[in-house]
């Protein structure tokens, strides 16, 4: 299974970064090889808008069973769900405590966004 998890940076050290949107980062977690991979998200990080439908779009376009980040606002939710990517909400602390909480079964699928669309 495949986690991408919004990050502020590109190690497994890195903090979850809470806005999906505007992360600076996704790291792309393998659960079956414990591998993983960053991708960069800086076009979006200052885009003036349509930061989350283009971030939810990169998810989908790495192949990720999952996102995980702090939060997920409602256009991009729906990206994410269309394509049937599950989303779950309320991530906190370093990418490797968001894969271990993940592991632990910490995460429940949410059924739709968690803020209102530009929050910041």
């Amino acid at each position: 299974m495949k986690l991408a998890i919004s990050s502020t940076g590109d190690t497994l050290e890195s903090a979850v970064d809470p806005r999906f949107g505007r992360a600076a980062q996704f790291v792309l977690y393998d659960t079956e090889t414990d591998t993983f991979t960053v991708h960069d998200n800086q076009r979006n990080l200052n885009a003036a808008q349509g930061a989350g439908i283009q971030s939810a779009q990169t998810v989908v376009d790495l192949h990720a069973d999952w996102l995980l980040s702090g939060h997920c606002g409602p256009k991009a939710f729906r990206v994410l769900a269309t394509a049937g990517v599950k989303v779950g909400v309320g991530a906190e602390g370093t990418v490797a405590e968001t894969i271990e909480r993940f592991k632990r079964g910490e995460f429940r699928e949410t059924d739709g966004a968690d803020v209102e669309g530009h929050w910041s």
